[in-house]
């Protein structure tokens, strides 16, 4: 039986990243994530494995976020039973993440029966979460621990090596050899970070692939400079919090993007371009994953490390809060003026973020900054669009407030990031899907491809199933 591909999630759009790769013996997966932003989310999420789970050798992730792991849990719900490897830094940021999703999920379903109950009087049958808690628990059991580098045989014959994507810390890029005559080499980018970036290593030089599978996030943009970055976020933060005297609120993931604001916001006061700065992170699981971040030190870039030192020394002037307590969360909301409040979802959908918009987005003092890719149909696209209202919580909210999109600080590639990482193979791959990213950026990417590589790359679409015998 020939070898196949399948594209279940990832493709035609950035979130729900999941592939399907029937050897003719075994069926595994790389990713298994959640779709997120617009209405058809929740669908996709329930109806995305149309395949059995049951049937499924092993799961290899190329790292924590929730749009590339956020289905482990259903999957084992529903009979999945092998193991989930991944790099150490992404088994201890999913053991954060993934229960934290689940709490979410769970508290959706009790106030989507609660608003139907509210509208309707009654509820035929409750509305069950895609995964509890307990579900969520029990799929960390299936995680097993790579080193970066290392080859491992999942199953007989089949050889894997997780390579640094320089995305967020644990990110790679995973590399497949399939068992056989010929022996075919396949190469998920995974999401590949910016050069650069924040804390992290630089994205591994891979030089060989027969089939190439290469995410598109930014592959129709570039991101500004660095250094413009640092000017915009500066001039955000010190025009909201020194001339208008409001708040400053920034919505960011919890993993990777927080530790990296924070990071930045500690080199510019360092540098004096910052006044004082009162931060607070509302969100629990940003504690837990800068926990986890620390312990994976190992791993941060050079200048990371000095910054992190200096962090850890204490200075007035420069503060840090972070916050557990909903009380307290709460009690933020009554603040009018400087603060830095840095909370989650990234993309504005989910979680304490929705609170802090609801306050301060009506106050043209204020500012939302915004750091990182917001899908579309998420309240954070809105944002960046520029809607004069959002609805939050059933409520008409005006935007007054400032938005700054600072794209600059995305842990995706841009597209000329995108193409110098492409020109280190040596060879163009026989077979090239651009996936991971929605219509327009994938398109864009695979015309330069082929226009400065010549390569002739295809645009995955979700659903579409592809022979690996090449």
């Amino acid at each position: 039986m020939a070898a196949s591909l399948t594209f279940h999630g990832g493709a035609g759009e950035v979130t729900g990243s999941c592939f399907l790769v029937d050897t003719g013996e075994i069926r595994f997966l790389i990713d298994c994530g959640m779709f997120q932003g617009g209405r058809e989310a929740e669908r996709k999420n329930r109806d995305t494995f149309v395949f059995d789970p049951r049937d499924i050798a092993f799961v290899l992730l190329s790292h924590a976020h929730i749009d590339h792991s956020g289905l482990i849990p259903r999957l084992a719900a529903q009979g999945f039973r092998g193991p989930v490897y991944a790099t150490a830094a992404t088994v201890d940021l999913c053991e954060v993440m993934l229960p934290d999703s689940a709490y979410i999920q769970e508290r959706e379903a009790q106030q989507s029966d609660l608003d139907r109950r509210r509208a309707r009087g009654k509820v035929r049958s409750e509305r069950a979460p895609l995964y509890t808690v307990a579900q969520a628990q029990a799929s960390l059991k299936l995680m097993r621990r790579v080193d970066y580098e290392a080859e491992f045989e999942p199953h007989a014959g089949i050889k894997c090596r997780f390579r640094d994507a320089g995305h967020i810390l644990g990110s790679s890029i995973v590399e497949v050899k399939l068992p056989g005559k010929q022996g075919q080499r396949i190469v998920f980018s995974g999401d590949l970070g910016q050069p650069g970036h924040p804390i992290v290593q630089d994205a591994a030089r891979i030089q060989e692939a027969d089939v190439l599978l290469v995410e598109s996030t930014y592959g129709n943009r570039c991101h500004k400079n660095m250094e413009e970055t640092l000017d915009e976020l500066s001039h955000a933060v010190t025009t909201t919090l020194v001339q208008k005297r409001g708040n400053v609120i920034i919505p960011a993931f919890a993993v990777g993007r927080t530790q990296d604001i924070l990071f930045l916001l500690a080199r510019l006061w360092r540098e004096g371009r910052m006044p004082p700065l009162e931060i607070f992170v509302d969100s629990p699981m940003a504690l837990a994953a800068t926990a986890v971040t620390m312990r994976h030190a190992a791993l941060f870039d050079e200048e990371a490390k000095t910054v992190m030192e200096w962090l850890h020394a204490g200075h007035r002037g420069f503060r840090v809060n972070f916050i557990q307590e909903v009380e307290d969360s709460i009690a933020l909301n009554s603040r009018r003026g400087g603060a830095v409040i840095i909370s989650a979802s990234g993309m504005c959908d989910a979680g304490r973020i929705k609170h802090h918009l609801q306050h301060n987005l009506s106050r043209p003092e204020c500012s939302i900054v915004i750091v990182g890719f917001q899908a579309a149909g998420s309240l954070g696209r809105r944002l960046v669009d520029r809607a004069p209202y959002v609805r939050i919580f059933g409520e008409q909210v005006p935007v007054r407030a400032d938005v700054y999109t600072i794209g600059g600080l995305s842990a995706h590639a841009d597209q000329s990031a995108l193409l110098d990482w492409l020109r280190g193979f040596r060879h163009e791959p026989r077979r090239v899907y651009v996936v991971h990213g929605e219509p327009t950026a994938a398109d864009s990417l695979r015309h330069e491809m082929a226009a400065k590589l010549g390569w002739r790359p295809h645009v995955a679409r979700r659903g579409e199933r592809v022979s690996l015998n090449v």
